[in-house]
């Protein structure tokens, strides 16, 4: 076979055997497209809900899918918690009031008022100086308990109350031994105040105090806790305060001391900012009296118009640790007698400057319970025993006690 007519033959089975794949693979395709077509015709042509499944067939395992619930259906939100703090203050506030003292010609006040700033027209040609403090209402009655240094010098009374209405005021009676004071307003009054037991007040326990400071900021609130018990800080303040860290500024004097049940379990009084010239200034130091005092103190100055307190007639200091160290003194609890006045109910019974009282009728004295605060428990008139250490002896003593002076 010649070279010309073998490769012609090699090239014709070259291109049928081509054509032929190419052909196969056209069938193919058009076959698979088919079939692909009928799938998707068969699925696009399934009844809305399938056919039901045969009895020996299991049942589909159905897979839940998150459902979105109408409007209508969804529950409201539950509404905010509202803290014992606040149902408190909104319980009591309408009971608290802004006592305003227009001060009598040539009075300065208590420089623990909040004072205003400026004096106010009184009367043409003429001017007043007003100072404030706070008050509670304890009786439906317009009775207000209040200090005795906020009403102290004044010529006339009047209260704020809480929706910023005024009415004159007139006093019942003041004790200036514990810093109380009773006014009275006719009328209907907004709110009245419980007074609780502050014999039960733990330290650490919260407490709310609500008052106006500086006179301008009516009803204001701070909550701190019960800093402790049974404070003495000597001089002229009252006995057994409450100490607190709720913040209490000048105008707060008179405002209610609050428990989380909403009782009224001290009135505040004082602030300790310094101990003195050059020292570091302090926060937090708060003092109220107790409820337990103020409630019969209140009961008093209401029925009589003044306190009447059984008198010693001794000027002492009240015995710690650190005025042990600094006197030399053989205990480190008791009262140190300072002076002993001529005539007087201790006098007559033989008690001496220099002498230290450690019980009075068998109760201990000492830092949390002072002489004064064991002797308020007493009438005049009462007989007391007194435990006295006098130059390393041990002597009882008995006092007749009298009246304290007015």
């Amino acid at each position: 076979m010649e070279r010309g007519t073998k490769y012609a033959l090699i090239f014709g089975m070259v291109v049928t055997l081509v054509i032929g794949a190419l052909m196969g693979a056209l069938a193919g395709g058009s076959v698979s497209w088919y079939v692909t077509q009928q799938q998707i015709e068969r699925i696009a042509a399934q009844p809305a809900h399938p056919a039901p499944v045969p009895a020996s067939m299991p049942a589909p395992t159905a897979i839940p899918q998150a459902t979105a619930a109408p409007l209508s259906a969804v529950a409201p939100s539950a509404p905010a918690e509202v803290s014992p703090v606040v149902e408190v203050v909104q319980r009591v506030s309408p009971a608290v009031v802004t006592v305003v003292n227009t001060l009598a010609s040539g009075s300065q006040g208590s420089p623990l008022l909040g004072d205003l700033p400026f004096p106010l027209p009184d009367q043409p040609g003429g001017s007043v100086r007003r100072g404030s403090g706070s008050g509670v209402i304890i009786s439906q009655d317009g009775y207000i308990l209040t200090n005795n240094h906020v009403i102290e010098g004044h010529r006339s009374l009047s209260v704020i109350f809480y929706d910023g209405s005024r009415r004159d005021a007139t006093l019942v009676g003041a004790d200036p031994l514990m810093d109380l004071a009773v006014v009275k307003v006719d009328g209907p009054v907004p709110g009245v105040a419980t007074l609780g037991d502050s014999d039960a007040l733990q330290p650490g326990e919260t407490v709310i105090a609500i008052g106006s400071p500086l006179g301008d900021f009516r009803n204001t609130v701070t909550v701190g806790v019960v800093s402790a018990l049974n404070r003495s800080l000597g001089a002229d303040a009252p006995e057994a305060l409450i100490q607190t860290d709720a913040a209490i500024n000048s105008g707060n004097s008179g405002g209610p001391l609050i428990n989380l049940r909403g009782e009224v379990i001290g009135i505040n009084t004082l602030v300790v900012r310094g101990s003195g010239l050059g020292s570091a200034p302090v926060e937090g130091l708060g003092f109220a009296v107790p409820s337990s005092i103020a409630k019969r103190v209140s009961e008093q100055l209401i029925a009589n118009g003044k306190v009447v307190y059984p008198f010693l007639g001794v000027r002492f200091g009240t015995i710690d640790a650190m005025l042990a160290l600094d006197n030399n003194l053989p205990v480190n609890a008791g009262a140190l007698i300072a002076a002993v006045e001529s005539g007087g109910p201790a006098a007559r019974a033989g008690l001496r400057s220099g002498d230290i009282v450690t019980k009075l009728n068998g109760k201990p004295i000492g830092p949390g319970q002072s002489l004064r605060a064991l002797l308020l428990e007493y009438k005049p008139g009462d007989v007391v025993t007194l435990d006295v250490l006098r130059d390393g002896q041990q002597l009882s003593i008995d006092v007749t006690l009298g009246t304290r002076p007015d």
